[in-house]
């Protein structure tokens, strides 16, 4: 039996076969553990991170002290839209990274859509 992280690196690569960001609607990457998110958008033609952020960055670590509940997931995901769109970045492809759209990541992506984000 396969463990669930293999499957899901297995279900990655084959999502990451069929899209690629641009400079005009850059990807979106989301990572998830069991405490902690991270984001960054990507320009796969340059191959470049346009923009990155963590619930483990200095500023973001007081706001979210255990960011692996759907909560915080929300919350990190209205800071993430808000950053991005400082940036000029509000355009995205959103890239699940093979985890399911549920719970965290799901909470993630409809709080990046409260934000602004269009995906």
């Amino acid at each position: 039996m396969r463990k669930k992280e293999e499957l899901r690196q297995k279900r990655h690569k084959r999502i990451r076969m069929k899209m690629s960001g641009t400079p005009e609607k850059p990807r979106l990457v989301v990572h998830r553990s069991l405490k902690n998110l991270e984001a960054q958008v990507l320009d796969d033609t340059q191959g470049k991170v346009l923009f990155s952020l963590s619930t483990k960055d200095k500023g973001l670590k007081e706001k979210f002290p255990s960011a692996g509940n759907l909560k915080s997931s929300g919350l990190f995901g209205e800071v993430f839209a808000q950053k991005a769109k400082e940036k000029g970045i509000s355009k995205v492809i959103f890239d699940r990274a093979g985890y399911l759209y549920h719970g965290r990541i799901r909470s993630f992506a409809d709080a990046l859509r409260k934000g602004g984000m269009e995906f």
